[in-house]
């Protein structure tokens, strides 16, 4: 089979596409038939920093939709050629990929392989961002870093779904602004710094926002915080900046009584399966239900991963970028 490795890292052109053993799947495992493959930072992150990366070579990414090719030993819920969309701890970039079975699920009816793909790490981190993790009450406002991307797409939606007073995005540019304003935002703030801070405050009357949910870490997750409003939520759910790891302590939560709490969709997948599979159904189903979309703004053949991550790399793209494994 056909797959993406690299064997060192750096830029996009350390991807190489390789001729491979095709995988098989362990017990609670299944092997999966790749139709598309998500492109998702983390990948770029693994490529140019090692995150998550046991060991080189490496193959790189996190996500599929595909039909069953084999299951492994005590398999139950699960079928050779059903359609299903499926979250891995790497090597989704080939076409084969294998995953445990407690994190592939089935496309639910309406559901094709290209729209699957969007679905098994974008959808879920945004879910819990909005309800699992955030809690967001209706009438509370929300602010939400890098409102153009993947998650920052859904959780939008999900945010004026639940029935958020507003809805405020944070993106690096105006076209991002203009596309962030058809996916649930009130308004989008153009910053690449924490000078957002400012046009929240003054959006809210001085007040702040009751949550906001930051990918970026370093400044802008302090800026974020300055942001909240008493008895306002932070929830972080990633260090797309390379910062030092952020602390916060009683200096910044005492005196308006904040709160700050973390999500990964990765650790959880390892830590917490069930909980995972509980709300990655919620939140297929507001695909289904209309709820929610994750549009494809750009699809590449899978020998072309590397121009993929330029893309992402250039932080130019919006929506979810694919890679169209079967025929690619």
């Amino acid at each position: 089979m056909r797959a993406i490795q690299f064997q060192e890292y750096g830029g996009p052109e350390v991807l190489e596409v390789v001729e491979a053993e095709v995988p098989e799947p362990g017990p609670g495992q299944v092997s999966i038939d790749v139709t598309y493959a998500g492109v998702n930072f983390a990948d770029l992150k693994a490529r140019s920093e090692g995150y998550r990366v046991p060991s080189l070579p490496f193959r790189p990414g996190l996500e599929v939709s595909g039909r069953v090719r084999e299951l492994g030993t005590g398999i139950q819920g699960l079928r050779v050629g059903q359609e299903v969309a499926a979250l891995t701890a790497g090597g989704a970039y080939a076409e084969v990929a294998v995953a445990d079975a407690v994190t592939v699920f089935p496309l639910p009816d309406g559901v094709d392989l290209r729209t699957g793909a969007t679905l098994p790490t974008v959808l879920p981190t945004a879910y819990a961002l909005v309800h699992s993790v955030g809690r967001l009450q209706p009438g509370e406002t929300v602010l939400v870093q890098g409102a153009a991307g993947g998650v920052g797409t859904v959780a939008g939606q999900l945010a004026k779904a639940a029935g958020a007073g507003a809805v405020y995005g944070v993106v690096s540019g105006a076209a991002k602004a203009k596309y962030a304003l058809e996916y649930g935002y009130d308004e989008v703030f153009v910053s690449s710094s924490a000078s957002f801070v400012d046009e929240v405050r003054g959006a809210t009357g001085g007040r702040g926002v009751d949550l906001a949910l930051d990918p970026v870490g370093g400044e802008i997750l302090r800026g974020s915080l300055a942001s909240l409003a008493p008895f306002g939520r932070l929830v972080s759910f990633g260090n797309a900046s390379s910062a030092q790891p952020w602390q916060v302590g009683q200096p910044e939560l005492y005196p308006t009584a904040l709160s700050v709490a973390g999500f990964s969709i990765l650790t959880l997948a390892q830590t917490a399966p069930d909980e995972l599979r509980t709300i990655a159904e919620r939140a297929f189903r507001t695909v289904v239900d209309g709820v929610a979309s994750l549009p494809v703004t750009a699809e590449f053949g899978l020998a072309e991963a590397g121009e993929a991550h330029r893309l992402m790399g250039a932080r130019t793209s919006t929506g979810k970028l694919l890679l169209r494994v079967a025929g690619g």
